[in-house]
């Protein structure tokens, strides 16, 4: 009997392992991908941005260790590094791979035809739904809630299916999430700054509301310490990262309209 169990244990830890392999996997293949795109790019254009690279690195190797090793172990025993594990892969991750721009490295290293039909791509009100800040922010933040409130956190620890997909969404969710925000690559379905500063306070709101909801209620099948302790990681964890977002979107809706201002006044100084 002791051995059967030792054998379930055993085949438990394997299918995990290779969980993680299967979510490590597209990150480093994505990685290859953009330093190859690179090397491209640079024989008929002028030199990508090594800042770039760097910010894919890092948000490829945040991504990565998130779901494979030492963190990803310790996530799948304790809420607090399953926390940490998600402020990486759902918002460090995302926004770093997003500052990367890939999709105007991606368009710049494809031949004209090709990109052409790429950008007709972007163009579809699919994209244009997905894109859309209220969307991107009920996938992201609202399925963080689906997951904590229900018996889905339990569940993910259990079934290795689950356990791969809600990773992929945490990620696709918080990047989705970060393009609808802050346009560092074309958008051809572009949002008003008004729309999309309501919006991000909005969702950041359901964030700190969700991480305080987890310190009080914890979620099936963890302990209260650790519910308070990843509960206050998730509130001031994200809130850094929010913070980022909110200095860039501020950023560039200051370089947008400054101009206008620059004018306005001259207009208004030549009209005197």
């Amino acid at each position: 009997m002791e051995g059967h169990h030792h054998y379930q244990h055993a085949m438990e830890q394997t299918r995990f392992v290779l969980a993680e392999w299967i979510l490590a996997s597209p990150f480093i293949v994505l990685f290859i991908l953009y330093l190859a795109a690179v090397m491209i790019s640079n024989h008929t254009h002028k030199k990508w941005p090594v800042y770039r690279i760097g910010l894919w690195t890092a948000g490829t190797a945040l991504a990565v260790i998130s779901v494979l090793g030492p963190l990803a172990k310790l996530a799948h025993e304790d809420f607090v590094w399953h926390m940490a594990g998600h402020l990486f892969l759902g918002m460090l991750a995302p926004l770093f791979m997003v500052l990367a721009a890939p999709m105007t490295l991606f368009l710049r290293t494809l031949p004209t035809h090709a990109a052409r039909k790429v950008t007709n791509v972007l163009r579809t009100r699919v994209a244009a739904f997905f894109t859309d800040p209220i969307i991107a922010s009920l996938l992201n933040v609202g399925g963080l809630w689906l997951l904590y409130t229900t018996d889905l956190y339990l569940m993910m620890h259990e079934i290795v299916a689950l356990h791969i997909f809600i990773h992929f969404h945490v990620f696709l969710a918080g990047y989705l999430f970060t393009v609808s925000m802050i346009y560092i690559d074309p958008m051809p379905h572009i949002r008003s700054y008004l729309y999309r500063s309501v919006v991000l306070v909005l969702a950041l709101a359901g964030h700190g509301i969700l991480s305080k909801y987890i310190y009080a209620n914890p979620p099936q099948g963890v302990e209260r310490a650790q519910a308070e302790s990843g509960g206050m990681l998730m509130y001031y964890g994200g809130d850094a990262v929010d913070i980022i977002i909110i200095f860039i979107l501020c950023l560039h809706w200051y370089k947008a309209t400054k101009p206008k201002v620059q004018m306005s006044r001259q207009s208004t100084a030549e009209s005197v």
